[in-house]
């Protein structure tokens, strides 16, 4: 199978797709906590963007500041919730995502920022994926849209978070020969993430379970 664009890879099924973007566990919680109602169905883009580095970057937890390159840009927009808790799992879960891309930008699978926003089987498949990009000396460039975020507590106390990520403006680039490959603009690269987040005795909503979509904010 030739290899297609880095940030979306195959088809496994007909119904289903395997993301390299997929970097988490694979494997999300069917309970009806952990599902939001209608987060299959198209979101609207809210106007409000989140700004480029955490509020809580600097803070008692220890969060770290995490820094993409001036070549890649992950565009957060309407990532505001007017309940602070929820508004917490949103921060956290925005640092998450952003710490995986500067980890892949650094050529860094071991990134502390990686490990300090994940755990479990979710850290080891970020850690995973993360790899598949540093392996064949792969960066990324261009930006990527994250929107449309959902977020709710479910029954456990675990923080559920939904959000869409539209890959078609990213491409990776080969660091030895400059070769650039783009992102198809087919609605596949338009990702839902679905994740699952625990809340540590330092406060910080670590990932800890993470499924893809391809095509779910359709």
């Amino acid at each position: 199978m030739n290899r297609p664009a880095r940030l979306v890879v195959a088809a496994l099924t007909a119904s289903t797709a395997l993301l390299l973007t997929a970097c988490g566990s694979g494997g999300g919680d069917d309970s009806s906590s952990d599902k939001i109602k209608g987060a299959d169905a198209d979101g609207k883009k809210a106007s409000a963007s989140a700004p480029a580095s955490s509020p809580t970057a600097q803070d008692g937890a220890g969060r770290p500041k995490i820094t993409l390159s001036k070549d890649f840009q992950a565009n957060f927009q309407g990532w505001t919730n007017s309940d602070p808790k929820l508004q917490a799992i949103l921060d956290d879960g925005r640092e998450e995502l952003r710490s995986k891309y500067a980890a892949i930008i650094e050529s860094n699978p071991d990134s502390d920022a990686v490990a300090f926003y994940n755990s479990g089987t979710s850290l080891t498949s970020a850690r995973q994926w993360i790899k598949s990009f540093t392996d064949t000396d792969d960066g990324l460039i261009g930006e990527v849209t994250v929107y449309n975020p959902q977020v709710h507590l479910n029954d456990t106390g675990s923080g559920v978070l939904f959000y869409c990520v539209d890959e078609r403006k990213a491409s990776t680039k080969n660091r030895r020969t400059g070769k650039v490959t783009t992102t198809p603009d087919k609605p596949e690269s338009v990702l839902q993430y679905r994740e699952r987040l625990d809340k540590t005795s330092q406060g910080v909503w670590k990932n800890v379970s993470l499924t893809t979509v391809a095509g779910g904010c359709r």
